[in-house]
């Protein structure tokens, strides 16, 4: 008997510039698949930042996250372990540990994909639709009040442990 739910989902192709573009707290995140895209099972974005940015410490408990470097240098810290992929490197972050990253290079560009699918709302949800194809110029309003950040990541299964690394 097929998943009612898997036998709605149908093929798709884009091109290197299409997708769902969000610009999230400094970030350009290009959704080359989303959860409703595939069912739920995972969700895709192909994300660019300037040196400098960094998520907060934190866990999913939901889902896994999968980064591959395509240009440029992150620092990943997984459960106190720390991960330097440069370009075609990969880290796996397990739902359930600690983790967080940085962009150690000028600038950064990389794929991260969450399994299973959600997680992506919250991007969504708090980032706002790109007008352009490039990482924004900083502005205070994309970063909101911490104590909502965590609020918001927490409705989607995450935890917020710290704030960003030094």
């Amino acid at each position: 008997m097929s998943d009612p739910q898997l036998s709605e989902i149908t093929p798709f192709c884009l091109t290197p510039t299409e997708g769902r573009a969000v610009w999230h707290m400094g970030a350009l995140m290009i959704f080359k698949a989303t959860s409703a895209d595939t069912g739920n099972q995972f969700w895709l974005a192909e994300q660019t930042s300037h040196q400098g940015y960094a998520s907060p410490i934190h866990l999913h408990t939901r889902e896994d996250e999968t980064f591959h470097v395509l240009e440029g240098e992150l620092s990943i810290e997984i459960d106190g372990v720390m991960h330097r992929p440069g370009p075609g490197g990969t880290v796996f972050a397990p739902r359930g540990l600690a983790h967080s990253y940085k962009v150690e290079s000028a600038e950064a560009r990389w794929l991260v994909m969450g399994t299973p699918g959600g997680f992506d709302g919250w991007f969504f949800d708090t980032g706002k639709p790109a007008e352009r194809l490039e990482v924004p110029a900083f502005d205070p309003a994309d970063f909101p009040d911490f104590g909502a950040v965590i609020a918001s990541v927490e409705a989607y299964g995450g935890k917020v442990l710290g704030p960003p690394r030094a």
